[in-house]
């Protein structure tokens, strides 16, 4: 991995960041480094991997989070994911669950920064594709200050490639993981003083951040961005990484014309029996603020989960939206 692959990523996202998704947001963007779901170290080491792990060719480069404590485990499931042809394994540090946090591993690891460090090292041993970590400022009552610099510094010592730092911390006593998205401030200030005091480890910043221009600001202080729910939710902003990010053309002109690329992928999974829905659930914010984008969502809800539905319903659905494409609609 090179340092511009870390300028822009799609952040791992449970029940969103799937292997559909992340071939549509590749059709959005080139350069976006995506990233899986969180996959415990038990469903790789023992589950159906191909469905696990598989992925397209087309989703390059693209990174394998893993979430577990084990250093050994860790190790044997990032050699699976470097076997599978993944170009980074990620450690969750992050997650605020109760299941991540009764299996320890998520963001409760933050307080055994010596434990997450050996992690790393049995990682870094393990294979020899990058091992970065995805961690918060702090958890519950700890003072961000130490807390992160602690982690920090224990697994750059391990060999850790990159650090991305989502700008909250997690509160594991009180709040469900979905207040922990919301509920407890972001300090991208304090993302930044980390980069500031070491200044010659690759820190990337996640949270809150709401488009392609917010990320550009915050790479004046940072070497990289992770984008979260703005990409999901509204992936036309996606179009914008190359142009914006990287000086390069986008793959397609228009949020259409990446539709209409998917149609090939979309007809290969149908006839391994892929329902339809499993893929256009993550359309439903393609078209946003522009005319016709209710119409397509509707469509897409009543008609794309009808069994037996096929490439037709999302041809019928997007010829129900307007002109205009969604940047130009939301500016």
């Amino acid at each position: 991995m090179k340092y511009q692959d870390y300028l822009f990523s799609v952040a791992p996202m449970m029940d969103w960041t799937d292997r559909h998704c992340r071939v549509f947001h590749r059709h959005l963007s080139r350069r976006a480094l995506l990233y899986t779901e969180m996959l415990t170290t038990g469903a790789v080491i023992h589950g159906d991997r191909e469905r696990l792990l598989g992925f397209d060719a087309l989703e390059h480069p693209v990174a394998l989070q893993l979430g577990g404590s084990d250093p050994r485990q860790l190790a044997q499931a990032a050699r699976i994911g470097q076997h599978f042809g993944y170009d980074e394994i990620n450690l969750n540090v992050g997650c605020p669950s109760d299941r991540v946090k009764d299996g320890r591993f998520g963001a409760c690891l933050m307080a055994e920064p010596q434990l997450v460090a050996a992690c790393v090292e049995a990682m870094k041993r393990a294979v020899a594709i990058p091992v970065t970590v995805k961690c918060r400022i702090g958890i519950d009552d700890q003072d961000p200050e130490p807390a992160l610099d602690a982690l920090a510094r224990a697994v750059v010592a391990s060999g850790c490639d990159a650090l991305i730092v989502h700008a909250r911390k997690a509160w594991l006593d009180g709040l469900s993981p979905k207040q922990n998205r919301d509920i407890p401030p972001l300090d991208y200030d304090r993302v930044y003083r980390l980069k500031h005091a070491m200044p010659d480890v690759t820190v990337i910043i996640n949270g809150g951040i709401g488009g392609v221009d917010e990320a550009r600001a915050h790479l004046s202080h940072v070497d990289g961005v992770m984008l979260g729910r703005a990409a999901y939710q509204e992936p036309w902003r996606l179009l914008a990484v190359d142009p914006d990010v990287f000086g390069e053309a986008a793959p397609h002109a228009t949020m259409q014309d990446a539709l209409e690329a998917m149609m090939p992928y979309i007809e290969e999974q149908l006839a391994r029996g892929t329902r339809l829905h499993a893929i256009t659930r993550h359309f439903v914010g393609a078209f946003h603020a522009v005319p016709g984008a209710r119409a397509f969502r509707r469509h897409l809800a009543e008609q794309g989960t009808k069994p037996g539905a096929g490439t037709g319903v999302l041809r019928d659905a997007i010829a129900r939206v307007g002109a205009r494409a969604p940047a130009e609609a939301a500016a």
